[in-house]
Formats: structure tokens, C-alpha cells, sequence
């Protein structure tokens, strides 16, 4: 939503935009994307207002906080309530939590399956994040496919190979990076990036590259102790290097730096590192699942997530062969050429625009 809202401010300078946020202050914030928007800022934190609003079933409009509005965004899983005659658009990232349960922390998948289904029943219209998410909110919530929009994300221009040798050492330095090569896996450290497997496959590829390191880059999620468990059942505290969550600024230096972005994922809603690292020029070995295959096209190596021989062979593959390594560095770079914000924020505006010039969506 940063993105999409600091494109929308270069395209659209009429429109008011109200940016609420919850669990934050006036003087937190940053200067808005652009002079048409504002902040309405609420320190009563996101939990508190879950609780009041999907637990309690508070029916205390949202527009309490933000001003009448005529059309409300609410832009992660779960709609508010509104006052009548406020058209609504909700964003459905994903539905990792009824397709892959046992990655998910209970507490949060009983939230979710009971708020995220009534919110997309509520809501005029679904926004997801690919055709993957699409296809799972019809098969699972039996949504009406009309009411569904695709709305695939961008990737900033900063993302591009880093040739600053200055500004390699630099990352190299802040997160003690390996100096040797090693796989970069950008995500939350939670099971649905399935690093268990990846360790054991790192593991395996020790044998003939004994130099070979892991860097994870991600905040600590839930349920992580059974990766932690995998790197003493193989040995390889020293050789994985867990950064916590990279600033934005950092990322592109990241990817440049590794030899192989791993991002085997049990179940992706888009799955945007896998994009960012082909831009960065840094070939990419990732799941043949969910909406993976959908963002990577034939500009990476597709595995089998939960077969480890697989994901070894596919990573020894982009290690070794030079030519396949620079044939995945040119359609990655062609593949995440046409993913940009602005195209996003351009078909976000056109919905908006549907939505509001018409008394049911109709997109």
C-alpha cells in the first residue's frame, strides 16, 4: 500500500485520499505521498480495533475516524464496519491459512476463518493478488467470480543490479553476509516458507560446496522453533545467517550480492521477492505452487516445495551451470520489466472509478 499509494499520488492530484492508521500518532508519521492525502491517524493499536470490530462485532463505523467517505479500501482481509450507502473494496492477499492450516498459528487461523469469509461476503468487491488467490476465494468462499478484480503488484525501479562495490561491502558488512556464495531466502521466518526443507537441502549441497552459506532475510514470525531445531540436526548454526527483517534500502544489495534466491514456499498470495530478485538480475529457484508459477513465468527454476531432492538438484543446477545461470539472468530481468506501480496504481484508480460511477460493481 506504501507503493501503491505514492503512485497513485503521481497520477491523481483531485481525489482526497484519507490514510487511516491504526496503533499511531500524528507526530509518527512521515509526510503523505502527496497533498491530496492525509493521515487519520488512531493510537488505539490494530488488535484493540480487531477485537472491537470482528470479536465484539462493535458496530462502530469506521468513518468515526476517517470522516464520510464514499468509498472505503480496507486493504488486509478483514472490512470494518461502514456507514450505509459507503461502497467498500477489500484486499485478499491470500488464503495460505485454509490451504496450508498447519502453518498457521492457531489463534490466527480461527481469527481469520471466521472474519476474512465475512468480510469478502460484505465487501462490493474483492481485490486479490493473483489469479492464484482468485481461484481460491471461488473454490473456497463459492465468491461470485465477477466480483473478484486481480490486481497484481509492482516492483520499485530501485530494485536493480547493484554495481557500487562500495555499497556491497557496506550490506556485506551490516549483516554479516558470507563471503563466500550463498542462497538468499527473503520472507518471515514462519513454516509456510517452508525452510526446513531448505536447510537440508543446504545441507546436501555442503558435500560438494562446503563454502556454501544461507542468509534468511525476515522479521521472526510464529512457530519457527522447528527451523531452528533443522540447523542443529544439521550442523549448520554457523553457516545460516538469520539477518531479522532488512530495511527496503538494503534489499536490492541483498539480492545482487547472493548467488541463488531460494524461495521454496508452501503457499504464496504473490510471492514479490521472487520478482525483486530478477530484476536485481539474481536467478531465482522457486515453488511450482499457488501463484508462484504465475509471477515467475519461465524466468526461473520451478520445484516440487516438499520433495528436498528436487530442490537440491535445482539449486546445484543454477550453482554450477554458468549458462543457465545468465539465461535465467536475462528473462528475469524481461519478466519483472512489465511489473511496475504505476501500471497498478492505474488499473486501482480505474476500479475506484467503476466502483463509484456505478450502483453495483460491475468490472
Amino acid at each position: 500500500m506504501r507503493e501503491l499509494c505514492a503512485a497513485l499520488a503521481r497520477l491523481d492530484s483531485q481525489t482526497d485520499f484519507r490514510l487511516l492508521v491504526a496503533g499511531a500518532k500524528r507526530g509518527q508519521l512521515p509526510a503523505p505521498p502527496g497533498p491530496n492525502f492525509s493521515w487519520r491517524p488512531t493510537a488505539v493499536t490494530p488488535r484493540n480495533w480487531a477485537r472491537l470490530w470482528h470479536r465484539a462485532r462493535l458496530p462502530y463505523p469506521v468513518e468515526a475516524l476517517t470522516g464520510r467517505v464514499a468509498l472505503l479500501h480496507a486493504t488486509d482481509f478483514t472490512l470494518p464496519p461502514t456507514l450505509p450507502g459507503t461502497r467498500t473494496l477489500l484486499t485478499v492477499h491470500d488464503l495460505s491459512f485454509v490451504r496450508v492450516p498447519e502453518t498457521a498459528s492457531p489463534p490466527l487461523k480461527a481469527y481469520l476463518d471466521a472474519v476474512v469469509p465475512r468480510s469478502v461476503r460484505r465487501a462490493d468487491h474483492v481485490l486479490a493478488d493473483s489469479m492464484a488467490t482468485r481461484d481460491d476465494l471461488i473454490a473456497l468462499y463459492d465468491t461470485p467470480p465477477e466480483k473478484i478484480t486481480v490486481l497484481w503488484s509492482g516492483v520499485d525501479a530501485r530494485f536493480a543490479p547493484v554495481n557500487d562495490a562500495s555499497k556491497l561491502d557496506a550490506v556485506r558488512d551490516r549483516y554479516h553476509l558470507p563471503t563466500g556464495p550463498f542462497l538468499l531466502s527473503v520472507g518471515t521466518v514462519q513454516p509456510r516458507k517452508n525452510y526446513t526443507r531448505l536447510i537440508e537441502a543446504l545441507a546436501r549441497l555442503r558435500h560438494e560446496i562446503p563454502q556454501l552459506g544461507l542468509v534468511i532475510a525476515g522479521g521472526k514470525g510464529w512457530l519457527e522453533d522447528p527451523i531452528y531445531t533443522a540447523l542443529d540436526q544439521f550442523g549448520l548454526r554457523e553457516a545460516v545467517i538469520f539477518t531479522g527483517f532488512a530495511d527496503d534500502a538494503d534489499l536490492p544489495a541483498l539480492y545482487t550480492l547472493a548467488h541463488v534466491v531460494a524461495l521454496p514456499s508452501l503457499y504464496e498470495g504473490f510471492g514479490l521477492p521472487v520478482l525483486e530478485a530478477m530484476a536485481c538480475g539474481t536467478p531465482v529457484v522457486t515453488s511450482n505452487l499457488s501463484s508462484l508459477p504465475e509471477v515467475a513465468g519461465e524466468a526461473a527454476l520451478l520445484v516440487n516445495p516438499l520433495d528436498v531432492d528436487e530442490l537440491t538438484d535445482a539449486l546445484k543446477r543454477l550453482i554450477s551451470d554458468e549458462a543457465l545461470r545468465a539465461a535465467l539472468r536475462e528473462r528475469g530481468l524481461a519478466r519483472s520489466e512489465p511489473f511496475t506501480w504505476e501500471r497498478a496504481a492505474r488499473q486501482l484508480r480505474d476500479i475506484y472509478s467503476q466502483m463509484l460511477s456505478a450502483r453495483t460493481p460491475a468490472l
